[in-house]
């Protein structure tokens, strides 16, 4: 076998980032955006497009960057954008690490992420959650000389725990090496890292567009970092056109409507609330409290019934099995009002 053929080989046993496909369903599986309104997306793509001109190559981003800049309150030189932020996780792992790498993570921790690591061959030391599905900071602090990087997604997917500002804080401060906070659902929980960022230069806070913005489709991401981090990522790793035009004009249009953006954050923080607390009167499950758009809970020896039943009814969750002690953990997308009665209704239903 040459060395192409085993390479190939020993990618083909990689696992995989999961896909979902589920056209014409109800998606509570992949938290999107659903409550924003639909409508007003293709308002501000057509507006965009308009703007555009996709005969040429995207002209430079930093009309965007400039717009993130004034959004947050944060110099442009400390802002770097990518394709999703999935693509810019991709670039840091594979530019800023070699073999002898080794990288803090949680127990779970996004799957993508470790996904890439073991396409990189990059080592990882996991600290578990624990039995209340919380991570422990002791625990979690003991294992940094062993590490050299450490990742953290702020809230976490999928249990929706997120430390403490101030534990976040001290973590940073602990930790001799870059520390990437990847804050993908962090605008639905109580803080965001972004002020830290001014105060540690070993600290990457990653954001995107997909979630609270509800633009999933574009793959529009970007992170705050020192300067010195953002300008070789810009100027030498990143791709010379990594965002098209569209998206572009689309990202610089949407935070002109910050205050829309904030109603559709507070409707989901609302429903969260609810499904936590309806979940729990069922007197079933174990629910677990989340800074997320989404809910994890464990349905125990029941969780594969529940999960195919929803799916043959169209209601699309995702099925996550053990964590730690819980057996049957099952997450659920925080959607429309809508959404989430029929997905509350359906489970009621299942249970009699």
């Amino acid at each position: 076998m040459n060395w192409l053929d085993q390479r190939i080989l020993k990618l083909s046993k990689l696992d995989v980032y999961e896909k979902s496909s589920c056209q014409g369903q109800l998606k509570m599986n992949s938290n999107e955006n659903f409550v924003i309104d639909k409508q007003y997306q293709l308002n501000i793509i057509d507006k965009a497009s308009k703007n555009c001109d996709v005969r040429a190559y995207p002209e430079n981003h930093s009309t965007l960057i400039n717009s993130l800049s004034k959004h947050h309150k944060i110099l442009s030189n400390k802002i770097g954008i990518g394709n999703g932020s999935d693509q810019i996780i991709d670039l840091l792992l594979a530019h800023l690490t070699s073999k002898r790498t080794k990288i803090l993570i949680s127990d779970p921790t996004f799957s993508f992420f470790e996904a890439r690591c073991k396409l990189y061959s990059l080592r990882t030391i996991k600290v578990p959650f624990s039995d209340t599905m919380i991570l422990n900071l002791d625990q979690l602090i003991s294992k940094f000389d062993d590490a050299d990087m450490l990742y953290l997604d702020s809230p976490n997917n999928p249990t929706g725990f997120q430390f403490s500002k101030t534990d976040l804080d001290k973590i940073i401060n602990c930790f001799d090496g870059p520390v990437i906070v990847d804050e993908a659902y962090g605008d639905f929980s109580e803080y965001s890292a972004l002020d830290l960022s001014k105060k540690y230069r070993n600290l990457i806070v990653i954001k995107t567009f997909s979630k609270a913005f509800g633009f999933a489709g574009l793959r529009l991401g970007y992170f705050i970092a020192n300067q010195d981090i953002v300008n070789i990522f810009m100027k030498s790793i990143q791709y010379p056109y990594p965002i098209n035009s569209i998206a572009l004009e689309a990202g610089k249009l949407l935070l002109q409507n910050i205050k829309r953006l904030s109603n559709v954050i507070n409707l989901i923080k609302n429903e969260r609330k609810k499904m936590i607390i309806n979940l729990r009167k069922l007197n079933v499950f174990e629910v677990f409290n989340s800074q997320a758009n989404f809910v994890l809970f464990d349905a125990k020896d029941d969780y594969l019934r529940i999960y195919t039943a929803l799916a043959e009814q169209g209601i699309l969750i995702k099925k996550l099995g053990r964590i730690g002690q819980y057996q049957g953990c099952l997450r659920v997308t925080i959607g429309t009002k809508d959404m989430n009665s029929k997905f509350l209704l359906a489970i009621r239903d299942l249970l009699r």
